[in-house]
């Protein structure tokens, strides 16, 4: 499922909802069909996510932990499921949503997310 994050000021972007959950329990709020960042949290919500990040980024552990797990393959016959290089972090997943808000921020603005349903 997609959800879509609505700046007042800025845009539109969109993550399924696997992400979209990561970042909005770092940021403490419900993963509802709609919800709201306003613009008095903005300050708080970009410098959760940048914590997130920096912390992340500090413990490679789960990156290495995520490529041992998948096995190695021999042969070609399975191309589709060989890993095409290191797995997406959590630096990766957050950058545009931090961008989203710092831009919203700067425009005094605030930030709605929408999704078909709780998720």
């Amino acid at each position: 499922m997609l959800v879509k994050f609505n700046s007042s000021t800025s845009g539109q972007i969109m993550m399924l909802s696997p992400v979209a959950r990561q970042l909005l329990e770092i940021l403490q709020k419900d993963c509802t069909a709609r919800g709201v960042i306003t613009t008095e949290q903005l300050p708080e919500a970009i410098a959760r996510l940048r914590r997130a990040v920096a912390d992340g980024r500090a413990s490679p552990a789960e990156a290495v932990a995520a490529q041992t797990t998948s096995p190695a393959r021999s042969d070609d016959s399975n191309d589709d499921q060989k890993v095409d290089g290191p797995p997406i972090g959590l630096a990766q997943r957050a950058f545009p949503l931090i961008e989203l808000l710092e831009w919203t921020r700067k425009e005094d603005g605030f930030v709605l997310w929408e999704a078909a349903k709780d998720f």
